[in-house]
């Protein structure tokens, strides 16, 4: 058996609970921002005046590029999640990879892709 510090099989488990949860939920989240950027083009302005036809083309593009922003960070954010169930499968999950110790449950619970205890993740501001 290994000497470094690692959460148990059963810890590792509600741990993955979690991700899941927060991971479908993310997806779904995902799904909608890009069907919003989708549909964003097929709101026509051909009954409207020019000057009002202007403004709401300049507030579509914004409200499109707003969209893309969120679901890229969307994106990130499950990839990170999905890193973390890899850690889970690995038994790694949990550690932090300044200090090696083990990461308290506590801030898993609140941000399941932690790679980093609070004292390091504040360190690096």
């Amino acid at each position: 058996m290994s000497d470094k510090p690692r959460y148990s099989d059963e810890e590792l488990e509600e741990f993955r609970a979690i991700i899941l949860e927060k991971l479908a939920a993310a997806q779904t989240a995902y799904d909608e921002l890009v069907e919003a950027i989708r549909n964003s083009y097929g709101n026509g302005t051909g009954d409207t005046s020019p000057t009002f036809k202007a403004l709401e083309e300049a507030a579509d593009v914004n409200e499109r590029e707003a969209n893309a922003r969120l679901a890229e960070r969307q994106r990130k954010f499950m990839e990170h999640l999905r890193a973390a169930l890899v850690r889970i499968d690995n038994k790694t999950y949990g550690i932090c990879r300044a200090t090696g110790k083990l990461i308290p449950k506590e801030r898993l619970r609140a941000v399941p892709h932690a790679t980093l205890c609070v004292e390091e993740k504040l360190n690096r501001r």
